[in-house]
């Protein structure tokens, strides 16, 4: 059978239109990204929150503010550690950090993934059947549990912990700036390093640092205006004040301070003994309102 030109060239383009529809097909099979390994999540209540790539939340503990993972005994079945192998830029959601991001050794002898510092864990409260059960995606029933466990976040400027206070003299103190064993609640910055209040200072009033803050690297103010906090914390007693032409944060009207020979060292609060014991207390909860 003999096919004319215009049959040839009809079949040619029949062939020609087969072949771009089934091309523009699997060009369109665009596979779909992986989810995040962390990333962040939204809530109208405690704003933005590290969450895993499952959705689920991500929390800090209050014992932790020397980055070292403190959950034990049965803590650690409500409170399961949480750790991603090989963590890298591309598996971090917008707005995240590979800097922020590093790892330790938990309490169980395995690697822990941490952020600012901050060990990260899930919550698995009771379920029905009187086991531990892991929360569901979107939750965050773990904020605030014990006043000792809160959400991650990534923008807190202050964050509360529980910790022994050890003075410069390498004496243990309790929060009456006695000597003995006890924890104390008290405030640090986000990164576990611990705020003091100086006990000369008056009602929104820095009586310490100079004009040319000659003396600020022994007693560094606080340097911020945010005022992010734990859901449990009042954040109506935050404020700040200006110092010679800088901004320092105050609790309860008592400017905040960090201590020089803390260094950057997390959970460090030596200046509690310095020059003596309530020189510098660091500031807690219930601490009074700063003096006219």
């Amino acid at each position: 059978m003999k096919f004319s030109k215009i049959q040839f060239a009809i079949g040619l383009a029949s062939v020609v239109t087969i072949g771009a529809i089934s091309c523009n097909k699997n060009d369109n099979k665009v596979a779909a990204p992986a989810p995040k390994e962390v990333s962040l999540q939204m809530s109208a209540t405690l704003g933005n929150y590290l969450v895993d790539k499952q959705n689920r939340t991500l929390y800090f503990f209050s014992d932790d503010p020397n980055g070292q993972d403190s959950c034990t005994g049965g803590c650690q079945a409500y409170w399961p550690i949480f750790n991603v192998d090989n963590l890298t830029a591309d598996k971090l959601g917008d707005g995240l950090s590979m800097s922020d991001f590093s790892s330790v050794t938990s309490v169980s002898g395995q690697r822990q993934l941490t952020y600012k510092g901050w060990p990260l864990y899930y919550f698995a409260p009771l379920g029905t059947n009187n086991t531990n059960v892991q929360e569901a995606a979107g939750q965050t029933r773990g904020e605030g549990v014990n006043n000792e466990w809160f959400v991650a976040k990534p923008d807190y400027t202050i964050m509360q912990v529980d910790a022994q206070l050890v003075g410069h003299d390498g004496k243990n103190y309790k929060s009456d700036y006695t000597e003995g064993i006890g924890k104390t609640t008290y405030f640090t910055d986000d990164r576990g390093l611990t705020l003091y209040t100086f006990k000369f200072d008056s009602l929104n009033r820095n009586k310490f640092t100079n004009p040319d803050f000659s003396n600020n690297s022994v007693w560094p103010i606080y340097e911020t205006n945010k005022i992010v906090v734990p859901s449990t914390v009042d954040k109506t007693k935050f404020g700040s004040i200006t110092v010679f032409g800088r901004t320092q944060l105050t609790y309860n009207g008592w400017p905040l301070y960090h201590f020089g020979q803390d260094g950057q060292t997390r959970g460090f609060n030596k200046g509690i003994s310095f020059p003596a014991p309530g020189y510098w207390p660091v500031p807690v909860p219930d601490i009074a309102q700063a003096p006219q």
